[in-house]
C-alpha cells in the first residue's frame, strides 16, 4: 500500500483547497520542489502533483513549477500529474520531461475519444481520475456534477487500457472528515485494474481503514491536508502501510 503524498499547485505555489474550491487554498509552501524533496526524505515512494490553475484553465499553468519539482526528485521515484492536460502533445511533453504517469480527468469524459487515443500512444502510462459525490462523476474542476455514473464510466475506461483508476470522494477531500472506505470498494469490487484512493484522509485510523481494504485492489491512497496540517505523520503512516502489508500476505 503507497501512502502517496499530494503537492497541488496554484499559482506556483504547493496549496491544498476544501472541496476543490480555488478561493479556499491554504499556502503551504512557496517552494514546492523543496516539498517534495522533503516528502522524499520521510520514504515517499511516489508523489502526486495536480495543476490546480490548470484543471480550472484547461491548459498548464504551472509548468515551470512542475519541471522543477521533477529536477528536484532526479527520477528517484515515480511522479504522477493531472490538471489541464486535454491533449497528446502536453502529455508528450510532460512525459518527456520526466513525469512518470500522466492523469486525466474532465478530458476523459468531455474529449470524445481523448483518452483512448492517449492510452494507445502511451500504454502504461495513462491513469484516470474520476471524482465522484454521491456515485456522480464531477468535471471542470469539481465545479459541475455530471449525470454519469462512476461504476459505469470506470468500467469502459477500464477497457481503453488505463493503468489504474483515482479514485476522488469529492464530499470528503480536504475536509479531514474520513475516507469514505464503503464507495472505494464498491468501485475496486468492479474492476480489476487497480484503484488510488483519495479525499478525506484524517490520521492513522484512515491507514488501518484502507489497508483493511488493499486486498480488493486498492493500491495506494493519496493525502495531502492531513500531512500538512499534522493530524497525519506521513512517515508513520507509510511504516504502519508496509507492516500490514506484509501481515496481510502472510494472512
Amino acid at each position: 500500500m503507497l501512502i502517496i503524498p499530494a503537492i497541488d499547485l496554484k499559482d506556483g505555489h504547493c496549496v491544498r483547497l476544501k472541496q476543490g474550491v480555488m478561493e479556499e487554498a491554504t499556502v503551504f509552501s512557496k517552494e514546492p520542489s523543496e516539498m517534495a524533496i522533503h516528502w522524499l526524505s520521510q520514504g515517499a515512494r511516489r508523489l502526486h502533483l495536480v495543476d490546480l490553475n490548470g484543471a480550472f484553465a484547461g491548459k498548464p499553468r504551472n509548468e515551470e513549477a512542475i519541471c522543477e519539482i521533477v529536477r528536484a526528485i532526479n527520477n528517484l521515484i515515480p511522479i504522477q500529474l493531472g490538471g489541464g492536460i486535454r491533449d497528446l502533445d502536453t502529455i508528450e511533453r510532460y512525459l518527456d520531461n520526466g513525469i512518470t504517469y500522466i492523469i486525466i480527468g474532465t478530458a476523459a469524459i468531455k474529449i470524445p475519444g481523448f483518452l483512448q487515443d492517449a492510452c494507445n500512444a502511451f500504454p502504461g502510462q495513462i491513469m484516470v481520475g474520476l471524482d465522484a459525490k454521491d456515485g456522480k462523476v464531477a468535471v471542470d474542476g469539481w465545479s459541475k456534477i455530471t449525470g454519469h455514473d462512476v461504476v459505469d464510466l470506470a468500467r469502459k475506461f477500464e477497457g481503453y487500457g488505463v493503468e489504474a483508476i483515482i479514485y476522488t470522494d469529492i464530499g470528503r477531500d480536504g475536509m479531514l472528515s474520513g475516507i469514505n472506505a464503503k464507495a472505494t470498494v464498491e468501485l475496486a469490487r468492479e474492476l480489476t485494474i487497480p484503484i488510488i484512493a483519495s479525499g478525506g484522509i484524517t490520521n492513522i485510523d484512515d491507514v488501518h481503514t484502507l489497508c483493511e481494504i488493499e486486498s480488493e485492489g486498492i493500491m495506494g491512497a493519496i493525502t495531502g491536508r492531513a500531512i500538512y496540517e499534522g493530524s497525519l505523520n506521513f512517515m508513520e503512516a507509510q511504516i504502519l502501510a508496509d507492516k500490514l502489508s506484509k501481515s496481510n500476505d502472510i494472512s
